[in-house]
């Protein structure tokens, strides 16, 4: 997230908490998962966590982008507005493949992990982010590289994050369908938010679903959800969160028995599993 839209961002995330516990008071649903002290910590310093990475990241982040945009033989008139909606629904594509990667491949999905580790959902978890923003760089390359200046982008970003800030609530039922259709809406991200199947690993979006619905990773919300993953990391301390997924993984290196399995653990996907044939009785 680029500083200059932390302030906003930390006021509209303030404004949504305080009406989400309202509801939560004040129209009950047994199906919610609402708040609980310890998770909602937890969050938090999570947060607190991924921007005191960004205060040291995000001037690499900036320079990266600049030198792509100056290495670019392309220019775009950022004074025509139809290069406005253009980039930004260019970086939503780029969103997408950015998501979709690290629910697919298993480094990246330690990354990515941290935000799905709560077991609860509501806007608390839109802000449990990932110490290791730098992963995003690949996927957003095309951008600055097709011409779009690093101003253009870093708003249109910002923007984007906002929205996704919205998506993180119970509270909010499917929406009028054009909307539910166009439109990754809280129905949508709540499915992206479970932790089983028919849910697991669907509507990766962060503004727009038809992404997911050309991509074949659609799934519509049609029941109750139990949010987290597969295994959950069953603690509140942000350092424990943060090291979860990076600790499986490396038990799973120490365990691999050639490099091919090793490549496997790291670049397929998180429940990956070596097929060994069983040895002859009494073979090593």
């Amino acid at each position: 997230m680029n500083w200059s839209t932390l302030g906003l961002t930390v006021l509209v995330f303030a404004v949504l908490v305080c009406l989400e516990l309202l509801a939560h008071k004040f129209l009950p649903s047994d199906e919610d998962t609402g708040y609980d002290l310890r998770d909602t910590a937890s969050s938090l310093g999570l947060a607190m966590g991924n921007q005191v990475v960004n205060f040291f990241w995000q001037g690499t982040n900036v320079a990266i982008i600049a030198a792509l945009y100056a290495i670019s033989p392309l220019r775009v008139d950022a004074s025509d507005w139809r290069m406005w909606v253009l980039l930004f629904v260019l970086d939503d594509l780029c969103y997408y493949a950015f998501h979709r990667s690290h629910h697919r491949v298993r480094v990246l999905w330690a990354v990515h992990s941290v935000h799905h580790s709560s077991e609860r959902f509501n806007f608390t978890v839109a802000v449990r982010n990932s110490w290791a923003p730098m992963t995003s760089i690949p996927f957003f390359a095309a951008e600055p590289l097709l011409g779009f200046p690093p101003y253009m982008l870093l708003v249109v970003q910002a923007v984007g994050l906002v929205y996704q800030l919205v998506l993180h609530t119970e509270k909010v039922g499917k929406l009028w369908a054009p909307i539910e259709w166009v439109f990754c809406t809280p129905s949508h991200h709540r499915v992206h938010h479970a932790s089983h199947y028919p849910y697991l690993d669907r509507n990766y979006g962060g503004v727009f679903i038809v992404w997911d619905r050309m991509f074949g990773s659609f799934e519509p919300e049609g029941g109750r959800i139990a949010y987290g993953m597969t295994t959950n990391v069953k603690s509140y301390n942000p350092l424990r969160v943060v090291t979860f997924e990076w600790l499986r993984l490396g038990r799973d290196l120490r365990g691999a028995r050639s490099p091919r399995e090793a490549g496997g653990y790291l670049f397929r996907g998180p429940g990956w599993q070596p097929r060994r044939e069983e040895q002859p009785e009494g073979q090593p």
